[in-house]
Parts: C-alpha cells; structure tokens; sequence
C-alpha cells in the first residue's frame, strides 16, 4: 500500500471529507449529519462564532490523501496578534478540528496518517511564529466541541504530539422531550416566554420578581446548513435564583421548556454541564437527562509536559 501523503485541501476532497467528519459527528449525538455546503461554508467563516471569527487572519486546511483516498484532515486557524483580539487568542494558533479514521484491518496505517498530518500541522503553525499553539475538535454540528471521550484515536494522536488537556471538561446530556416533566401549575407563580439570550427563554415570576428562567434553542436544523438534525434543540441557559434552589423550580421550568418543544415538534433535548456541577447534574437526570459523552475542552502543545491523571 502506498505511503500516505498531506497536501492542502482540494475542493474535489468534499465529499470525502463531509463523509469524515460525519463518522466524527455520528459518534457523539445521534442522529445528526452536516451537509458537504456546511463543511464547504465552515472553510471559509464560523458564522456561529461571531466573536472570535472576526479575529482570525488565517485559515488552512489540509488532508492526508493515501490511495486517492482522504483518511484524515485538519483545519487550523491563525489570530491576530493587535489589541481587538482577545488576550488568550492574541498572537496564538489554534488546530480548530482534526479528524481521521481510526486503525482498521483495511487500513492498518491509519495511525501512520494521522500522525504525518499532525506534523504537517505543527510545521505549519511553526511558520505562523504563534506565541501559543492550541487544539480543539469542533465540527460544525451541535454538540461536538472540546474533545470528546468518544474518539479516543484522536485524543492519542493529539497526545502523541505533544498536546496536553489543561482546561476543563463537560458533561454533554441528552433527553426525550417525552420524558420531560409535564407543565405543572403552581400557585403564585407565572411563567412568562420571551426572546432570551441563547434562545426562547421561559422566566418564572413571583410577586412581580423573576425566580428563575430556562431558555431552548430549537434553531439547531437550519436547512441550508444541517441535513439531519430535525427534532433536536438545546438547552442554553438554565438559572435558579440561589434563594429558591430546592423548590423544585428547574423541574416547572423544563416542563414548560417541554411543552412548548413538543409544539416545536423536537423531540430530543440537549443539556451541558460543568463536571463538577453535581448538583446540576443531579437536577437534569432526575427530568430525565442521561449523560450522553464527555468533553474535554482547552488543549495546548506542551510537549514536555507529561498528561495528567485522570484527563
């Protein structure tokens, strides 16, 4: 078999590619794919992430091609070093995803791929003179960010080059709609639905103060975009006032969140928590949420640096 080789992305690779990255995508939330104009669109801009994609200067794609064949692929990203970037960001690099397939008995040097274009990417922000390399996996599909504990060929392949998990990870959480709890009414409450923040936002009230609010994001199957994401929505934002914890609030708040998802005709909802948020946690799986992965989020090239226990 011959030896693998990297080169830029050619516009002719999108189908293979677009077929990679939903092997990625499919592991980590069911029933979701990207379009070939989703990946294509992703190339060029992150319209989703409207405050960082302004400040990147440069953008590079690049597959490992072996037989004709793309077996992996990396997008990576360059940020401004001026005062508009965000000090984190300023002057950094980032490998924005990197996917591969991982070994198989027809393709028993997948590793092999993986691991040339993982040097074709160091090489390449090496050349940008970044003061900082960074690493992430996010596909443009809900829910699949940081690096999930579902591709352990990548996490190896990021490890094996030098890059070390040293943020923090979360607990990505799914749940039918119809095992939400139902509406309940409550004596002295209201619950009043605007525009919120990160989606349709459902507030409760009492006496004319808010106690509390949950808002959904049922705009996750843009057509033009998603092929196969109809049904799902997302929970942005979920806050109890600190003096009515343990009211039973989150569990009215997800029952109004649920009927009016059910008009929307979702019928699964996501949720994302911190790992070390027990008690929200504990919250969402007594409504019916059961963790579906975890994430581990904020990766950067520290070669010398041996990985911690437990990441």
């Amino acid at each position: 078999m011959p030896a693998p080789t990297v080169r830029p992305f050619h516009r002719a690779d999108r189908d293979q590619l677009t077929d990679l990255v939903n092997a990625h995508v499919a592991a980590v939330v069911p029933g979701v794919s990207v379009s070939v104009n989703t990946v294509l669109s992703e190339l060029e801009r992150q319209p989703g992430e409207f405050i960082t994609d302004p400040w990147v200067s440069e953008r590079v794609t690049l597959v490992a091609e072996q037989r004709r064949f793309v077996v992996a692929a990396a997008h990576l990203l360059r940020y401004r070093a001026d005062d508009e970037v965000g000090e984190g960001y300023r002057d950094s690099g980032e490998i924005d995803w990197f996917v591969c397939h991982p070994p198989a008995s027809f393709w028993p040097d997948a590793e092999e791929a993986a691991d040339l274009l993982m040097s074709a990417c160091l090489a390449q922000l090496a050349r940008w003179n970044v003061r900082v390399r960074y690493a992430d996996v996010a596909l443009p599909a809900p829910a699949v960010y940081g690096l999930p504990r579902n591709w352990p060929h990548i996490r190896a392949a990021y490890e094996r080059a030098g890059f070390r998990h040293v943020g923090d990870t979360e607990v990505i959480l799914i749940a039918r709609v119809a095992d939400l709890p139902e509406p309940e009414a409550r004596a002295g409450v209201t619950v009043e639905r605007t525009l919120g923040e990160c989606g349709t936002r459902f507030t409760a009230y009492a006496d004319g103060r808010a106690l509390g609010f949950i808002e959904v994001d049922t705009s996750l199957a843009r057509p033009e975009r998603h092929t196969r994401a109809a049904g799902l929505a997302d929970i942005g934002n979920l806050h109890i006032d600190p003096g009515h914890h343990g009211e039973g609030l989150e569990h009215r708040l997800l029952g109004q969140a649920a009927d009016w998802l059910r008009l929307c005709g979702a019928d699964r909802l996501l949720a994302y928590e911190a790992a070390t948020d027990r008690q929200a946690l504990d919250v969402l799986a007594k409504a019916g949420f059961r963790e579906l992965t975890r994430t581990d989020r904020g990766w950067e090239h520290r070669p010398g640096l041996p990985q911690m226990p437990g990441r």
